[in-house]
């Protein structure tokens, strides 16, 4: 298990440790017995779950003394008893079954079988007839989403954007089979929520979102029918909003310049992992997790570049002026130094040194090239430039990046794709010059096939549409740079107001309850025992994007539920993207399946 994951003992981190309090009822107190310590079996999917809310010191405080992979070759211990928590696969149950082929050889003294969720009557009646005997506890615990952050959970399913918009998959079972497994993911969201949402989907252009939704909506109505404590039988105030990736395009490709959103695309992060060196090139390669324990991350990682570099020099300086152990010129080799002199202020300067060495690589990408997109990127998005003049010539606006040599074919890829959504499509002939100027033919599959996703690229002169019309935001302050609000936001804000057409917005259910987003909610409503305290009797706004959702909408769901007390937007989607990681799955969506990875076949 990863050491670093996020401790349900730092204190309330919202889906974390609500996954973590559920964990804890439903496996490790479900099993419990004074004074026996027990051995934990996971798999790959619910190490990477465990790992995302809990870590090795709340695993012992649980009576866990080690933590084993189900699939590898493991030495008996057959004294101790086993926990296995993991999902309901054929791989998964074999290597259940395999501990305990005969009494003589069994691996553990007893076993507790916790799925992750619904198991299926093949693979359930396979272990018993194998392995019954060993057998003390078999549940379902309906957790199968990871809770990213406090208001943030993924399917972990990238392949889901290939299995939902490449016109490769349409005609195999491959694209039903992924929807059946996200839906069932997603009731789990609810159960864990403790919610039964009205679900609404937006009907146009694609029918992905309407197919998932009513997926959703029958799993919830047949969960709660069937949840054993029957805890909540109607409707409740909340609700699940499904919406297809093409809603919002520009918001996928733009640059954005507040910090986590800005890192994740300049950066190599790989698995929220960043990679520094403090004493200059030549020092030593350190590296950091970007996750919510660390607070200095969790209060500047939605705050511009340009507020973040003022900050964090502030708070230096505060750490350092306690000890007047540096003089002069506050640089990264001087806090190399204060951190040898000071040791017990060595864990608080580290943050604060690695969140600078992060904000000052955004700059020198900023700088050396981003700076000049920025203002092309944001007068295309809005089609107005920073004094609010309209754009009059699109094509104008865009040539300047495509002549400029600094920028890569990602960057112009991009520009070009902003382009083609400010006008809501070009003619095939124009398209044809720009992929032939640039020279970029054999990425141009990263501008076409966006019409999988339902996205015109295409037109002909004679139909271009009107721009979408957006809510406006003239008077709320903002960065030159930074104009742009994600769609979402505009969904969200709408949607805790009421104001969401229905036809553009229809509910699956008959009857949901009343939504009440923006007010107080009926008292009869049940209270959560484990959750944020300010929140216990509000409505919760759940959003799910198929196909990836980028930082910025991320963001948005934090600022609408700081703006609105009363409702708490939580956000998801089948993965987390970043513009370059999008483009690249753009790219294969007219590829066929053979030639694309797809991971999880198991669970398709």
């Amino acid at each position: 298990m990863a050491p670093t994951a996020v401790g349900a003992a730092s204190g309330e981190r919202g889906l974390k440790s609500l996954v973590w309090q559920k964990l804890k009822l439903s496996v490790f107190d479900d099993c419990r017995k004074e004074e026996e310590w027990k051995l934990i079996i996971l798999d790959d999917f619910t190490t990477k779950l465990l790992s995302s809310c809990g870590k090795m010191t709340d695993l012992l405080a649980e009576g866990i003394t080690a933590v084993e992979n189900v699939y590898k070759n493991r030495e008996p211990v057959p004294h101790m008893k086993a926990i296995y928590f993991i999902t309901p696969t054929k791989k998964s149950v074999d290597g259940l079954i395999n501990d305990f082929v005969s009494k003589a050889s069994s691996k553990y003294k007893a076993a507790y079988v916790y799925f992750t969720d619904f198991c299926p009557d093949i693979l359930f009646n396979k272990m018993k007839s194998s392995c019954s005997r060993a057998i003390r506890r078999c549940k379902e615990i309906n957790i199968s989403f990871f809770p990213y952050e406090s208001q943030v959970f993924t399917l972990d399913v990238p392949d889901a954007f290939f299995c939902c918009y490449s016109p490769t998959v349409e005609k195999a079972n491959g694209k039903d089979a992924i929807m059946e497994a996200m839906a069932e993911q997603i009731v789990t969201l609810c159960a864990t929520l403790e919610e039964n949402p009205g679900v609404r989907y937006k009907s146009k252009p694609l029918d992905n979102a309407s197919k998932l939704a009513e997926l959703v909506e029958n799993k919830l109505e047949n969960y709660y029918k069937i949840d054993e404590k029957s805890q909540i039988k109607g409707k409740t105030h909340s609700q699940l909003l499904i919406i297809d990736r093409g809603f919002d395009p520009v918001s996928t490709v733009l640059h954005e310049l507040t910090f986590q959103a800005m890192a994740y695309d300049l950066l190599p992060i790989e698995n929220d992992t960043y990679k520094y060196k403090t004493d200059g090139p030549s020092g030593k390669e350190r590296e950091a997790i970007l996750e919510e324990e660390d607070e200095l991350w969790v209060k500047i990682r939605h705050k511009h570049i340009a507020d973040v570099l003022e900050e964090i020099p502030k708070l230096l300086k505060e750490v350092s002026s306690k000890r007047k152990a540096t003089e002069g010129k506050l640089s990264l080799s001087n806090l190399a130094q204060l951190m040898k002199k000071m040791p017990h202020f060595r864990k608080q300067i580290t943050k604060q040194v690695v969140h600078l060495n992060i904000a000052e690589d955004c700059m020198s990408k900023f700088k050396s090239s981003i700076e000049k997109l920025c203002k092309t990127e944001q007068d295309l998005a809005l089609g107005t430039d920073a004094e609010g003049q309209k754009v009059k010539d699109a094509m104008r606006v865009l040539l300047p990046v495509l002549l400029n040599k600094n920028h890569d074919s990602y960057d112009k890829i991009r520009a070009i794709l902003l382009y083609i959504f400010s006008t809501n499509g070009t003619t095939q002939e124009n398209l044809d010059k720009l992929i032939q100027n640039v020279q970029i033919e054999s990425d141009s599959d990263m501008i076409k096939n966006w019409k999988y996703l339902g996205v015109p690229v295409v037109v002909s002169s004679a139909s271009q549409q009107r721009r979408q019309s957006r809510k406006d935001r003239s008077s709320e302050e903002t960065f030159q740079l930074s104009r742009w609000t994600p769609v979402i936001k505009d969904v969200m804000e709408d949607a805790i107001e009421n104001k969401l057409d229905s036809k553009e917005w229809p509910y699956c259910s008959q009857c949901p309850a009343s939504w009440n987003g923006s007010g107080a909610v009926s008292a009869r409503q049940k209270s959560k025992t484990s959750y944020l305290d300010d929140r216990k009797s509000g409505s919760k706004l759940i959003v799910f994007v198929i196909g990836g959702i980028t930082y910025s909408e991320i963001r948005s769901a934090y600022e609408v539920s700081q703006a609105y007390k009363s409702c708490e937007v939580i956000i998801g989607s089948t993965h987390i993207l970043t513009p370059r990681r999008l483009l690249d799955d753009v790219k294969m969506l007219n590829k066929p399946k053979d030639t694309v990875c797809i991971k999880n076949e198991e669970k398709l």
